[in-house]
């Protein structure tokens, strides 16, 4: 999924940013990509329910507090490529947790190394 490579940049880039964090990466691509499929199967895809996917998707993140910018493509992809809902156990939720597992095993090894002062998922 071409949203993931911009989710590894903000998790190893920018990993104190609310928008780096677990909840926001996992529940921001599940939300979405749920969103498109829910688009795609009961509406079609059409410019409409392309450009409702994208805005609905914003504002279903906002309004969970799981915004996670990249995320907000994954209507149009989902809907693009005519996914079945298998699409969201794999590549979504399986895809999802090795990049959350390494992405923390990343952070806690440069933590312990002392190479990095702060911890992730970020600590209040």
């Amino acid at each position: 999924m071409a949203p993931f490579g911009a989710t590894m940049v903000l998790l190893y880039a920018l990993p104190q940013s609310p928008l780096a964090q677990p909840k926001n990466i996992f529940f921001g691509h599940l939300l979405t990509c749920a969103l498109g499929l829910l688009l795609l199967h009961t509406l079609g895809v059409s410019p409409l329910t392309l450009g409702l996917g994208t805005g609905l998707g914003v504002g279903l993140m906002m309004l969970t507090n799981t915004t996670h910018p990249p995320a907000g493509a994954n209507p149009l992809l989902v809907m693009l490529a005519g996914a079945d809902w298998q699409f969201l156990l794999t590549p979504v939720v399986s895809g999802l947790l090795l990049i959350l597992a390494f992405g923390w095993a990343y952070h806690k090894s440069l933590y312990i190394k002392g190479i990095s002062k702060h911890s992730w998922p970020k600590t209040n």
